[in-house]
């Protein structure tokens, strides 16, 4: 029983690495729109962001920590060394990512961290296929539903915005910091719940839980976690969101931060599971699109583009290997 406490501890604390990273990696995303149009310092914009961040799993409920902890797979199919392997696989690629500062999805990499280990160890009869076709429709449909909302609400803040004294300026800096806050509470509804799914589907797994029930204690260890990963900044992203894509007034960063926030909380309230990066990066494609498609740089679209269509593969062939390193080891993994 002993060894199964430590196995537990060190789920969740590569759990919580992963929380961190993600802040680091994909909660920087909220920051780069506030940074790039200059309405608040970096370490007012992380401040602000990291406080929301924090607020947004305990406000809106638990729906996509469900989705992630039992509608993928049983948890008591699976062993707790899939789980890590799985971690492991989802970590490693959001840092190759970082490190090169391309803004890939810590969604995505889960997923096929998840998807990776489990199909190893268990074969793919034990993936629940409806849960997987749910997580990657809401994948997929979130980051074009972010373009076309970010094109036509740009559009429309053309038509309202066309008389508009200088000093309307001052009211949208203020917009856009509200809007940046609500970006930052459907990213943490959203994000943390993730990792949430992860321990809480460890916990049931290794029977330290009966049924599927995020404990308090997880709900504030991921915010925590995850607020501190944004705290931190993942200064090379917020170079690409902010200024690689589009250079944004603040009109644009209001609208795509809005019109973010918007796609990512309805799908958490749903229990759909989606990227952050995928979703603001096409609001800003959407909002430059609409000012001037010229205007948007779309090269690095494309790179941004390529790197989510790899990240599934990559991440699953990473957590492949570490569960394959794993079993050598240890007995029954």
């Amino acid at each position: 029983m002993e060894s199964v406490l430590y196995l537990a501890i060190a789920v969740v604390v590569i759990s919580l690495i992963f929380d961190f990273v993600n802040g680091f990696h994909d909660s920087a995303n909220i920051v780069a729109v506030m940074i790039s149009t200059r309405v608040l310092s970096p370490i007012w914009a992380l401040s602000i962001a990291a406080s929301a961040e924090f607020l947004g799993p305990f406000l809106f409920g638990t729906s996509v920590a469900k989705t992630i902890g039992k509608d993928i797979v049983d948890p008591t199919l699976i062993t707790a060394w899939v789980i890590i392997a799985a971690l492991i696989g989802a970590i490693a690629w959001n840092l190759i990512t970082w490190y090169f500062g391309i803004p890939s999805s810590s969604s995505h990499a889960l997923m096929g961290g998840l998807v990776g280990s489990i199909t190893v160890a268990a074969g793919w009869d034990v993936i629940k296929l409806a849960g997987i076709y749910k997580v990657f429709l809401a994948l997929m449909i979130s980051p074009i539903l972010g373009f076309f909302l970010g094109f036509i609400f740009m559009k429309l803040m053309h038509k309202l915005t066309h008389r508009a004294t200088p000093k309307f300026n001052i009211v949208l800096k203020v917009l856009q910091i509200l809007s940046a806050v609500g970006l930052a509470l459907s990213h943490g509804t959203n994000d943390a719940q993730k990792t949430m799914g992860i321990i809480t589907m460890s916990l049931v797994t290794m029977g330290f839980l009966k049924t599927f029930q995020v404990p308090l204690w997880v709900m504030a260890a991921c915010a925590a976690c995850i607020s501190a990963g944004i705290a931190s900044g993942g200064w090379r992203i917020i170079k690409t969101v902010g200024r690689g894509i589009f250079k944004m007034k603040v009109v644009h960063g209001f609208t795509a931060q809005t019109v973010s926030a918007g796609v990512i909380l309805g799908a958490a309230l749903l229990g759909g599971p989606v990227s952050t990066t995928h979703v603001l990066s096409s609001s800003v494609m959407g909002v430059g699109a609409a000012e001037r498609p010229t205007a948007v740089k779309w090269e690095t679209a494309k790179n941004i583009l390529i790197t989510w269509v790899v990240t599934v593969p990559a991440a699953a062939a990473m957590s492949w290997l570490a569960y394959y390193i794993i079993s050598l080891f240890v007995k029954g993994a």
